[in-house]
Protein backbone atom coordinates (compact mmCIF):
# COMPACT_ATOMS: atom_id res chain seq x y z
CA UNK A 1 0.00 0.00 0.00
CA UNK A 2 1.15 3.14 -1.06
CA UNK A 3 2.43 5.77 1.97
CA UNK A 4 -0.83 8.38 2.93
CA UNK A 5 1.96 11.14 2.41
CA UNK A 6 4.86 11.16 0.43
CA UNK A 7 7.53 13.69 -0.05
CA UNK A 8 10.51 13.43 -2.54
CA UNK A 9 13.52 15.82 -2.82
CA UNK A 10 11.35 19.03 -2.18
CA UNK A 11 13.00 22.31 -2.11
CA UNK A 12 11.67 25.98 -1.58
CA UNK A 13 13.64 28.60 -2.59
CA UNK A 14 12.69 32.75 -1.96
CA UNK A 15 13.84 35.81 -3.73
CA UNK A 16 14.57 38.58 -1.78
CA UNK A 17 16.52 41.88 -2.21
CA UNK A 18 19.78 43.12 -0.16
CA UNK A 19 18.47 46.60 1.26
CA UNK A 20 21.27 49.46 1.56
CA UNK A 21 21.50 51.61 4.56
CA UNK A 22 20.68 54.75 4.89
CA UNK A 23 18.85 57.41 2.42
CA UNK A 24 21.91 57.56 0.16
CA UNK A 25 21.20 53.66 0.10
CA UNK A 26 17.37 53.40 -0.26
CA UNK A 27 17.74 56.06 -3.42
CA UNK A 28 20.03 53.17 -4.62
CA UNK A 29 17.37 50.38 -4.04
CA UNK A 30 14.73 52.25 -6.28
CA UNK A 31 17.17 51.74 -9.47
CA UNK A 32 19.74 49.03 -8.70
CA UNK A 33 18.59 45.76 -7.20
CA UNK A 34 21.01 43.01 -5.82
CA UNK A 35 19.08 39.70 -5.08
CA UNK A 36 19.58 36.69 -2.94
CA UNK A 37 17.95 33.37 -3.49
CA UNK A 38 17.48 31.93 0.06
CA UNK A 39 16.89 27.93 -0.15
CA UNK A 40 14.23 27.40 3.23
CA UNK A 41 14.14 24.12 1.98
CA UNK A 42 16.59 21.42 0.75
CA UNK A 43 15.97 18.31 -0.82
CA UNK A 44 13.66 16.85 1.99
CA UNK A 45 12.53 13.45 1.27
CA UNK A 46 10.36 11.37 4.03
CA UNK A 47 7.20 9.50 3.65
CA UNK A 48 4.09 9.25 6.15
CA UNK A 49 2.08 5.72 6.36
CA UNK A 50 -1.72 6.08 7.19
CA UNK A 51 -2.22 5.89 10.76
CA UNK A 52 1.16 7.24 12.23
CA UNK A 53 1.50 10.39 14.48
CA UNK A 54 5.07 12.06 13.35
CA UNK A 55 6.58 14.96 15.43
CA UNK A 56 8.69 17.46 13.05
CA UNK A 57 10.74 19.53 14.91
CA UNK A 58 13.35 21.97 13.94
CA UNK A 59 14.81 25.44 15.35
CA UNK A 60 13.46 28.52 14.38
CA UNK A 61 13.99 28.94 10.64
CA UNK A 62 14.65 25.66 10.16
CA UNK A 63 12.26 24.95 7.56
CA UNK A 64 9.25 23.24 8.97
CA UNK A 65 6.80 25.48 9.16
CA UNK A 66 7.59 25.88 5.12
CA UNK A 67 7.08 22.21 4.28
CA UNK A 68 3.97 22.67 6.41
CA UNK A 69 2.72 25.06 4.48
CA UNK A 70 3.64 22.94 0.71
CA UNK A 71 1.92 19.60 1.97
CA UNK A 72 -1.04 21.95 2.77
CA UNK A 73 -1.06 23.89 -0.63
CA UNK A 74 -0.29 27.21 0.92
CA UNK A 75 3.04 27.24 -0.99
CA UNK A 76 3.88 25.81 -4.04
CA UNK A 77 7.69 24.20 -4.45
CA UNK A 78 10.53 25.50 -6.27
CA UNK A 79 11.25 21.61 -7.07
CA UNK A 80 10.84 18.22 -6.04
CA UNK A 81 7.40 16.46 -5.35
CA UNK A 82 4.71 15.91 -3.13
CA UNK A 83 1.34 13.25 -3.00
CA UNK A 84 -0.65 13.40 -0.28
CA UNK A 85 -3.72 11.88 0.24
CA UNK A 86 -3.75 10.91 -3.56
CA UNK A 87 -3.12 14.49 -4.21
CA UNK A 88 -0.69 17.09 -5.36
CA UNK A 89 -1.45 19.34 -2.91
CA UNK A 90 -1.04 22.98 -4.54
CA UNK A 91 -2.24 21.77 -7.66
CA UNK A 92 -6.10 20.40 -6.62
CA UNK A 93 -6.17 22.50 -3.47
CA UNK A 94 -9.93 22.40 -3.45
CA UNK A 95 -10.26 18.55 -3.56
CA UNK A 96 -7.18 17.82 -1.57
CA UNK A 97 -8.44 20.34 1.36
CA UNK A 98 -11.53 18.04 1.89
CA UNK A 99 -9.10 15.35 2.92
CA UNK A 100 -6.80 17.10 5.44
CA UNK A 101 -7.64 19.23 8.99
CA UNK A 102 -5.20 22.17 9.63
CA UNK A 103 -4.52 23.76 12.86
CA UNK A 104 -1.63 26.64 13.27
CA UNK A 105 -1.11 27.55 16.84
CA UNK A 106 -1.46 31.46 16.20
CA UNK A 107 -4.69 31.19 14.03
CA UNK A 108 -7.96 30.27 14.03
CA UNK A 109 -10.82 28.61 11.07
CA UNK A 110 -13.28 30.32 13.04
CA UNK A 111 -15.33 33.05 12.97
CA UNK A 112 -14.27 35.55 15.34
CA UNK A 113 -17.62 37.18 16.20
CA UNK A 114 -20.07 34.55 15.71
CA UNK A 115 -20.93 31.52 18.65
CA UNK A 116 -18.34 28.57 18.17
CA UNK A 117 -21.62 26.61 17.46
CA UNK A 118 -22.55 28.75 14.84
CA UNK A 119 -18.81 28.55 13.27
CA UNK A 120 -19.38 24.51 13.28
CA UNK A 121 -22.55 24.69 11.72
CA UNK A 122 -21.26 27.11 8.84
CA UNK A 123 -17.99 24.28 8.25
CA UNK A 124 -20.47 21.09 8.42
CA UNK A 125 -22.52 23.41 4.92
CA UNK A 126 -18.55 23.78 3.63
CA UNK A 127 -17.92 19.99 3.73
CA UNK A 128 -20.98 18.83 3.11
CA UNK A 129 -21.00 16.56 6.04
CA UNK A 130 -24.31 14.70 6.61
CA UNK A 131 -26.41 15.50 9.53
CA UNK A 132 -26.10 12.32 11.14
CA UNK A 133 -22.19 12.45 11.26
CA UNK A 134 -22.06 16.01 12.31
CA UNK A 135 -23.85 15.64 15.61
CA UNK A 136 -21.92 12.44 16.46
CA UNK A 137 -18.43 13.92 15.95
CA UNK A 138 -19.54 16.81 17.66
CA UNK A 139 -21.01 14.98 20.51
CA UNK A 140 -17.58 13.07 20.75
CA UNK A 141 -15.45 16.14 20.47
CA UNK A 142 -17.49 17.95 22.66
CA UNK A 143 -17.18 15.47 25.66
CA UNK A 144 -13.91 14.77 25.14
CA UNK A 145 -12.61 18.39 24.76
CA UNK A 146 -15.08 19.37 27.40
CA UNK A 147 -16.65 21.96 24.99
CA UNK A 148 -20.30 22.78 26.28
CA UNK A 149 -19.73 25.00 28.39
CA UNK A 150 -18.48 27.74 25.46
CA UNK A 151 -19.82 26.17 22.12
CA UNK A 152 -22.60 29.60 22.13
CA UNK A 153 -19.68 32.11 23.42
CA UNK A 154 -18.04 34.02 20.95
CA UNK A 155 -14.86 32.70 19.31
CA UNK A 156 -13.49 36.56 20.42
CA UNK A 157 -14.46 35.72 24.12
CA UNK A 158 -12.33 32.36 24.38
CA UNK A 159 -9.05 32.09 26.22
CA UNK A 160 -6.64 30.64 23.84
CA UNK A 161 -6.55 26.78 25.67
CA UNK A 162 -10.90 27.10 24.95
CA UNK A 163 -9.84 28.70 21.04
CA UNK A 164 -7.34 25.88 20.49
CA UNK A 165 -9.75 23.20 21.53
CA UNK A 166 -12.72 24.29 18.96
CA UNK A 167 -10.24 24.98 16.54
CA UNK A 168 -9.12 21.21 17.05
CA UNK A 169 -12.68 20.14 16.62
CA UNK A 170 -13.07 22.35 13.63
CA UNK A 171 -10.62 20.82 11.83
CA UNK A 172 -11.78 17.32 12.43
CA UNK A 173 -15.25 17.66 11.48
CA UNK A 174 -15.44 16.47 8.46
CA UNK A 175 -13.14 13.62 9.41
CA UNK A 176 -10.13 14.04 7.00
CA UNK A 177 -8.02 10.90 7.04
CA UNK A 178 -4.70 13.37 7.32
CA UNK A 179 -3.91 16.23 10.36
CA UNK A 180 -1.43 18.93 10.05
CA UNK A 181 -0.43 20.75 13.64
CA UNK A 182 1.78 23.63 13.80
CA UNK A 183 2.70 24.30 17.66
CA UNK A 184 -0.90 23.23 18.73
CA UNK A 185 0.28 23.88 22.13
CA UNK A 186 1.62 27.17 22.04
CA UNK A 187 1.03 29.57 25.36
CA UNK A 188 -1.20 27.06 26.73
CA UNK A 189 -0.97 25.47 30.52
CA UNK A 190 -0.60 22.31 31.54
CA UNK A 191 -4.41 20.97 31.89
CA UNK A 192 -5.08 22.36 28.66
CA UNK A 193 -2.15 20.82 26.61
CA UNK A 194 -3.07 17.35 28.80
CA UNK A 195 -6.32 17.48 27.12
CA UNK A 196 -5.04 18.21 23.64
CA UNK A 197 -2.96 15.69 23.86
CA UNK A 198 -5.41 12.73 25.46
CA UNK A 199 -7.94 14.40 22.22
CA UNK A 200 -5.47 13.54 19.44
CA UNK A 201 -4.52 10.05 21.09
CA UNK A 202 -7.91 9.14 20.94
CA UNK A 203 -8.82 10.50 17.47
CA UNK A 204 -5.43 8.66 16.07
CA UNK A 205 -6.90 5.46 18.30
CA UNK A 206 -10.38 5.60 17.25
CA UNK A 207 -10.16 7.40 13.56
CA UNK A 208 -6.70 5.91 12.45
CA UNK A 209 -6.27 9.70 11.59
CA UNK A 210 -2.64 10.17 10.39
CA UNK A 211 -0.92 14.00 12.25
CA UNK A 212 2.34 15.46 11.07
CA UNK A 213 2.81 17.61 14.47
CA UNK A 214 5.24 20.33 14.34
CA UNK A 215 6.17 21.87 17.78
CA UNK A 216 9.01 23.49 19.71
CA UNK A 217 7.70 21.40 23.25
CA UNK A 218 9.07 18.24 23.09
CA UNK A 219 7.09 17.33 25.65
CA UNK A 220 4.42 17.32 22.71
CA UNK A 221 6.40 15.02 20.93
CA UNK A 222 7.39 12.66 24.32
CA UNK A 223 3.58 12.20 24.72
CA UNK A 224 2.29 11.88 21.07
CA UNK A 225 4.60 10.37 18.46
CA UNK A 226 6.65 7.32 18.18
CA UNK A 227 8.50 8.79 14.98
CA UNK A 228 10.56 11.89 14.89
CA UNK A 229 12.00 14.35 11.48
CA UNK A 230 14.90 16.83 12.78
CA UNK A 231 15.36 19.52 10.16
CA UNK A 232 17.80 22.01 10.52
CA UNK A 233 18.98 24.58 7.11
CA UNK A 234 16.35 22.65 5.34
CA UNK A 235 17.76 19.73 5.35
CA UNK A 236 16.38 16.63 7.60
CA UNK A 237 18.98 15.27 10.03
CA UNK A 238 17.36 12.78 11.59
CA UNK A 239 14.24 10.15 10.68
CA UNK A 240 13.89 7.55 12.68
CA UNK A 241 12.02 6.20 16.19
CA UNK A 242 12.02 8.60 18.75
CA UNK A 243 13.24 5.27 21.20
CA UNK A 244 16.39 4.57 18.83
CA UNK A 245 17.32 8.28 19.00
CA UNK A 246 17.26 8.60 22.64
CA UNK A 247 19.11 4.87 22.73
CA UNK A 248 21.76 6.11 19.64
CA UNK A 249 22.20 9.83 21.01
CA UNK A 250 21.92 10.03 24.39
CA UNK A 251 25.39 10.67 26.10
CA UNK A 252 24.79 10.81 30.12
CA UNK A 253 21.79 9.57 32.61
CA UNK A 254 21.40 10.63 35.95
CA UNK A 255 20.44 9.71 39.00
CA UNK A 256 17.57 11.94 40.99
CA UNK A 257 18.13 11.05 44.54
CA UNK A 258 16.63 12.38 48.15
CA UNK A 259 18.66 12.58 51.32
CA UNK A 260 17.19 11.31 54.28
CA UNK A 261 17.99 14.64 56.44
CA UNK A 262 20.43 17.13 56.64
CA UNK A 263 23.20 15.58 58.44
CA UNK A 264 24.05 13.84 54.95
CA UNK A 265 25.14 16.72 53.31
CA UNK A 266 28.87 16.92 54.58
CA UNK A 267 29.26 13.27 53.21
CA UNK A 268 28.29 14.31 49.67
CA UNK A 269 31.75 15.21 48.99
CA UNK A 270 32.58 11.16 48.97
CA UNK A 271 30.10 10.22 46.07
CA UNK A 272 31.33 12.81 43.53
CA UNK A 273 34.63 11.14 42.38
CA UNK A 274 35.31 9.46 38.88
CA UNK A 275 33.76 11.98 36.75
CA UNK A 276 30.62 12.12 38.79
CA UNK A 277 29.11 15.24 38.30
CA UNK A 278 26.40 16.49 41.28
CA UNK A 279 23.46 19.14 40.56
CA UNK A 280 21.81 20.28 43.85
CA UNK A 281 18.02 20.49 43.28
CA UNK A 282 16.94 21.97 46.48
CA UNK A 283 18.53 21.50 50.28
CA UNK A 284 18.34 17.55 50.07
CA UNK A 285 17.45 16.89 46.61
CA UNK A 286 20.11 16.09 44.30
CA UNK A 287 20.89 15.08 40.48
CA UNK A 288 23.95 12.96 39.51
CA UNK A 289 24.89 12.69 36.29
CA UNK A 290 27.01 10.68 34.83
CA UNK A 291 28.08 8.94 31.40
CA UNK A 292 26.90 6.14 29.94
CA UNK A 293 29.77 4.66 28.24
CA UNK A 294 31.96 4.99 31.21
CA UNK A 295 29.42 4.07 34.25
CA UNK A 296 26.48 1.65 34.80
CA UNK A 297 23.60 2.64 36.57
CA UNK A 298 23.82 -0.06 38.89
CA UNK A 299 27.15 1.06 39.61
CA UNK A 300 26.56 4.86 40.43
CA UNK A 301 22.81 3.44 42.64
CA UNK A 302 25.46 1.23 44.53
CA UNK A 303 27.98 4.19 45.64
CA UNK A 304 25.02 6.30 46.43
CA UNK A 305 23.28 3.69 49.07
CA UNK A 306 26.83 2.56 50.46
CA UNK A 307 27.53 5.95 51.40
CA UNK A 308 24.64 8.42 51.87
CA UNK A 309 21.17 7.53 53.87
CA UNK A 310 18.94 7.88 50.99
CA UNK A 311 15.23 8.22 51.59
CA UNK A 312 14.20 7.64 47.66
CA UNK A 313 16.15 7.41 44.11
CA UNK A 314 15.14 7.06 40.80
CA UNK A 315 17.06 6.49 37.30
CA UNK A 316 16.37 8.91 34.61
CA UNK A 317 17.74 9.53 31.06
CA UNK A 318 18.98 12.47 29.42
CA UNK A 319 16.65 14.74 28.55
CA UNK A 320 15.29 15.13 24.95
CA UNK A 321 15.95 18.81 24.93
CA UNK A 322 19.77 18.02 25.29
CA UNK A 323 19.74 15.83 22.64
CA UNK A 324 17.79 17.56 20.17
CA UNK A 325 19.78 21.01 21.15
CA UNK A 326 23.02 18.93 20.39
CA UNK A 327 21.90 18.04 17.16
CA UNK A 328 21.19 21.96 16.81
CA UNK A 329 24.41 23.15 17.52
CA UNK A 330 26.94 20.43 15.75
CA UNK A 331 24.07 20.39 12.27
CA UNK A 332 24.57 16.79 12.13
CA UNK A 333 23.79 13.26 14.08
CA UNK A 334 26.73 11.67 15.13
Amino acid sequence: MAPLVEVRDLTKEFRSFKRREGVWGAVQNLFVREYVTVRAVDRVSFAIEAGEMVGYIGANGAGKSTTIKMLTGILMPTSGTVVAAGWVPYRDRRRYTRQIGVVFGQRTQLWWDIAVVESFKLLKEIYEISDADYRSRLGLFAEILNLGEYMHTPVRKLSLGERMRCDLAASLLHNPPLLFLDEPTIGLDVVAKERIREFLKEVNRSQRTTVLLTTHDLSDIEELSRRILIIDKGRILFDGDLAEMKKRLAQYNQVKFFLKDRSQIPRLAEVTTNGLGLERVDELTYLMRFDRAKHSSADVIRTLVNRLEIRDLFVEEEPIEEIVKRIYLSGEVA
